[in-house]
């Protein structure tokens, strides 16, 4: 914290000498086995320098003012284009990497000078290393150097995105590349539209695993996450719309591992988790065409599963390790609970369901079905809501009941009775706390 401005610059002029030698084993590969030296000296100013750089602004800037930020990056870069990897080279090269994270952390001016330098090239050469200590410390800077401005520069540069995704995809113990994503990707719904244009079907499943992760964390949406993730939303629930029926790829055994119907289904799972937020469910109840869309995929799938053995036939018996590894685990689960949060105090959807003569095909649906966890309970939840001051659904169970369409005794497992007053019949519920 005491040291004068002239050290750095003796470490930035042996900075300098020693990068000749890399330059010049760029050029000509035979001086590659001549380098030993200079990297283990390059190894050592960025090693000063990095430390220099913690919690301490004045070194900070007086390292950024010397334009040791400038050199830096072009070394780091030129270490890209050497064609032999010994360890020395690693070392110097994450050094180098920790060196600008450093210089750059809470310090927005030396933000801006690494931006300077480092953007696109640095971040498109270093997110794809196969060295995974090299492609933490290279978030790490983009993560520190990122904010709003910035993030519209990345728009123009997804492959800088994509490049985040994947290696979250590949290292997701890695703390850089998620918060990359949670706080800097997920609170841009321009960048997260034009980039799940461009993902393959995995990359997608995992932005929307980590935007479920965002729904379902400790910390509830902010007012500024409100609006941002209505944006999302548009694009979660208009891609389901668009996309829902390739999931029935998955009746035929050739595509039971079809990647595009996994994205499918965490699509599905995404919206569960959305129209339990209630910021955002008034807006997917009146979404055009999803809650048809779901009635429609719910009636498909129930239908496929009686036709045929395949992937979405009930399994009537639970197994007693509940060791479940289809794909499709939990989907008709998923849409009927969607169902149930698309109609919560919605008339015009309880009406609705009823007249796509969803109310029927969710009760059939309500089997003991390993494959689906707790579809009972999704179902009872469904129908409460379904019901729920709404007469003319309530009258249409009494009367199933009656015509021996609806199951009494599993009517009464989902806590209803039906009860006879004159011609009139009601269904009532049986329970007086009924769950949530």
């Amino acid at each position: 914290e005491t040291a004068p401005r002239t050290i750095f610059q003796r470490v930035l002029d042996i900075l300098k000498k020693s990068s000749h030698a890399v330059e010049l084993a760029c050029r000509d590969p035979s001086q590659v086995e001549h380098l030993a030296s200079s990297l283990q000296l390059i190894t050592e100013c960025f090693r000063c320098l990095r430390n220099a750089c913690v919690e301490c602004a004045a070194n900070q800037n007086a390292i950024r003012n010397l334009d040791t930020i400038g050199v830096a990056v072009d070394l780091v870069l030129l270490f890209r284009e050497l064609r032999v990897e010994p360890d020395s080279l690693l070392t110097a090269f994450r050094c180098g990497l920790q060196f600008l994270g450093n210089v750059a952390s809470r310090n927005e001016d030396s933000q801006a000078i690494v931006w300077v330098h480092a953007f696109p090239e640095l971040f498109m050469s270093c997110l794809n290393h196969p060295d995974k200590k090299i492609v933490a410390y290279c978030s790490m800077i983009l993560f520190t150097s990122l904010n709003p401005e910035r993030m519209k520069e990345l728009e123009e540069n997804l492959n800088i995105a994509i490049n985040v995704i994947e290696a979250h995809q590949k290292q997701p113990e890695s703390e850089w590349p998620f918060l990359i994503i949670t706080d800097h990707f997920l609170k841009s719904p321009e960048l997260v539209q034009a980039m799940y244009a461009k993902l393959s079907n995995q990359e997608r499943v995992t932005l929307l695993d980590l935007m479920i992760a965002k729904l379902v964390g400790d910390e509830p949406l902010t007012k500024d996450d409100v609006p941002v993730f209505l944006r999302h939303a548009e694009l979660i629930a208009s891609s389901f719309v668009d996309q829902c029926r390739t999931v029935l790829k998955l009746t035929s055994e050739q595509h039971t591992e079809d990647e595009e119907a996994l994205a499918t289904i965490r699509l599905l799972d995404v919206l569960c988790e959305m129209t339990a937020n209630t910021e955002l469910l008034g807006y997917l109840q009146g979404f055009p065409g999803l809650l048809e869309r779901v009635v429609d995929l719910l009636r498909l799938i129930h239908e496929a599963g009686k036709d045929t053995t395949n992937i979405f036939s009930t399994s009537g018996c639970i197994k007693a390790e509940g060791d479940i590894s289809n794909m499709a685990e939990g989907f008709k689960s998923h849409l009927i609970r969607l169902i149930g949060n698309l109609c919560y105090k919605n008339k015009d959807n309880q009406d609705k369901v009823n007249e796509l003569d969803g109310i029927p095909l969710i009760l059939d649906s309500c089997n003991i079905d390993d494959s689906n966890p707790f579809l009972t309970q999704w179902v009872v939840y469904a129908v409460r809501n379904l019901t729920e001051d709404n007469s003319q659904n309530q009258d249409l169970i009494a009367k199933m009941e009656e015509q021996g369409l609806a199951d009494t005794s599993l009517l009464k497992k989902m806590g209803f009775e039906v009860e006879k007053r004159g011609e009139k019949l009601i269904l009532k519920s049986t329970c007086d706390n009924p769950p949530p």
